[in-house]
């Protein structure tokens, strides 16, 4: 018996020997217990002593690497599992879980392939059919995903968080009403499904006619929810020392190539550090070259992306913050729950969403005159803080694309184009643009989204705008491409379409940055206004509709002019550089005025 075999016998109360014996078995199955438990560090403690004296105890290696999968040490967990099944390649578990790590680190490819192979030698693998269909919508092939998890739901009914993707899949594809019935039917099954109560909030904006008071009930009972969670919420914080710039904190799972980096890193960059002093507590891994970008500007970067909400929000009050701002709403990797333990004195939802989020400890919603008007404050659960102009400032894009000629000058055929995502072109979309293509004789509409990656959902929207009337060759449709591409496509658009009610947000400053003005319509609710702040600030109030007749009256008067279209393309690049929607001094200033605003309110209350 060697040296790690006494000391195993020692703390057993029983020998531990070569092979499969009983004490392995026993030591084997209190390390299981342990996992099982949560206790992960006695857990991977008696793992490690039965593969001392039995290395090839492929359980103990699948498992301990199951460990280092859950405490996020990934390449220590890919070999352990690739170990485990060199010694044994049957186990469909293995393969299942080895995809699991594949997947959380970006490599997607193997992860299919993992998923493939537990299912060819598990046909009933639950896990692997789900998993599988995350990854394909990763990639979106959201059919064969919609398939996977279908799969999944057939073998385990009840499993919440397969109705939770499923309806992410199916609202990706724009069937909204069958999106809807998922994330209800994983509500049922687990109530406090908290990405399910976001995915059904952010859904609802999809759906035309949606009262806004309806959405702000629905959203106090995700905050109610979230505020029974909390166990002891903060209720004394750090001072700021007098002289010293104000603390602010960011939440965001989207510092990085997304919308919300594109929006901030403007802000970032011409943000006084004397007078706002900016922290990061991203709650998403992924980083690139945005994140490289914009990482610096940070004060401090600390990630929470694999806390709790209570570990979590003591990191946030413990580093001293006087305002924490949510960045994501009930949009993905949102952290609101850390916000009901209320780490900072202030607290508020900016950028990210475009609606209240029910949090009775969030503050304040950011705004301007043209989404948040007065006489809809009781759309919040927040109080509204109005900047005075614009609640956004976009950073030119880096690509270096210019504005081209009017194309329907040499096409002969006036071109419209959205390039939005697919979720937001419901059948009332779809019913208005077709009038508007009906009505410009050989004009044509050009769609480019993200989800036309999938076959089955371009044969899909052909299907819907064909039997809303509009001819096979009105239509086309550009599956996604690399941003500069994206960008170039506008050299084929003379005039971009907002949807509604949910308008476009980077989509429609890009395309006005490229020359191409966009038609929007008036709302009556933050997220149906964002096309006003748009065109209002960009000097195009007369692009903004009154209802669905004035949007083709004024789409077909406005295609009827060539001469105007193609003098305001030349032209709209630099208006819109001039506006407040891309001076970033301008929009620093009235931000960090609105930051000191909220504390010095706060400290007067004190």
């Amino acid at each position: 018996m060697n040296r790690k075999q006494r000391r195993a016998e020692k703390k057993h109360g029983r020998p531990v020997t070569q092979g499969p014996s009983l004490a392995v078995q026993a030591v084997f199955a209190d390390a299981v217990h342990h996992h099982r438990a949560g206790r992960l560090n006695e857990a991977e403690r008696l793992y490690q002593q039965i593969l001392a004296v039995d290395s090839s105890h492929a359980d103990s290696l699948h498992l301990l690497g199951l460990i280092g999968y859950q405490v996020r040490r990934y390449d220590f967990a890919t070999d352990l599992i690739r170990r485990a099944i060199k010694i044994n390649g049957t186990v469909s578990n293995y393969h299942s879980d080895l995809g699991n790590i594949y997947y959380a680190t970006g490599r997607l490819d193997r992860a299919i392939a993992c998923y493939c192979r537990a299912i060819e030698l598990k046909p009933d693998h639950m896990e692997a059919h789900y998993n599988l269909g995350n990854a394909l919508r990763k990639y979106w092939r959201l059919e064969e995903a919609v398939a996977c998890y279908r799969r999944a739901l057939a073998l385990k009914p009840d499993y919440a968080d397969a109705h939770n993707n499923m309806g992410n899949a199916l609202r990706e594809q724009g069937r909204l009403d069958e999106a809807l019935a998922h994330y209800a039917r994983a509500l049922e099954i687990k109530p406090d499904h908290m990405e399910a109560h976001s995915n059904r909030l952010f859904s609802r904006n999809y759906l035309a006619d949606q009262p806004p008071d309806s959405l702000r009930e629905l959203a106090q009972r995700f905050g109610a929810l979230i505020a029974g969670r909390v166990g002891q919420a903060f209720t004394s914080w750090r001072n700021l020392p007098s002289g010293q710039p104000l603390r602010v904190g960011l939440v965001s799972g989207d510092l990085r190539d997304h919308p919300v980096g594109y929006f901030l890193e403007a802000l970032l960059r011409a943000a006084d550090a004397g007078r706002v002093a900016f922290l990061a507590f991203p709650s998403h891994p992924v980083e690139d070259q945005v994140t490289t970008r914009i990482k610096p500007y940070f004060q401090e970067w600390k990630p929470i992306h694999a806390m709790s909400d209570e570990a979590a929000a003591r990191l946030i009050h413990a580093t001293g913050v006087q305002i924490l701002l949510d960045l994501s709403g009930h949009t993905g990797h949102n952290r609101l729950p850390v916000f009901a333990w209320r780490p900072a004195p202030v607290q508020a939802t900016w950028l990210g969403y475009f609606a209240t989020t029910g949090v009775a400890a969030m503050d304040y919603i950011i705004g301007d005159p043209h989404v948040a008007p007065s006489n809809e404050s009781h759309h919040f659960t927040e109080t509204v803080w109005l900047l005075p102009e614009t609640y956004l400032c976009f950073t030119p894009p880096p690509a270096a694309v210019e504005v081209s000629s009017l194309p329907a000058q040499s096409s002969g055929c006036l071109t419209f184009g959205c390039f939005n995502n697919l979720s937001k072109i419901n059948h009332r979309v779809m019913a208005v643009w077709t009038r508007v293509i009906n009505a410009v004789p050989g004009s044509r509409l050009m769609l480019k989204a993200r989800q036309f990656e999938d076959a089955a959902t371009r044969r899909d929207i052909r299907a819907q705008f064909a039997a809303q009337g509009l001819a096979e060759d009105g239509l086309l449709i550009e599956r996604p491409s690399s941003r500069a591409d994206y960008l170039r496509a506008y050299h084929r658009i003379d005039i971009a379409l907002d949807p509604f009610p949910y308008p476009g947000g980077t989509t429609s400053v890009e395309a006005l940055w490229m020359g191409v003005p966009v038609l929007t319509k008036m709302g009556n609710c933050f997220l149906s206004h964002a096309g006003e702040t748009f065109a209002s600030n960009a000097g195009l109030p007369d692009w903004i509709a009154t209802d669905d007749d004035d949007y083709v009256t004024k789409a077909v008067r406005f295609a009827s002019d060539l001469g105007h279209l193609a003098d305001l393309r030349a032209r709209l690049r630099a208006q819109v550089l001039a506006s407040p929607l891309f001076d970033a001094p301008r929009f620093a200033r009235n931000f960090e005025t609105a930051m000191w605003g909220m504390w010095e309110l706060w400290q007067s209350k004190q």
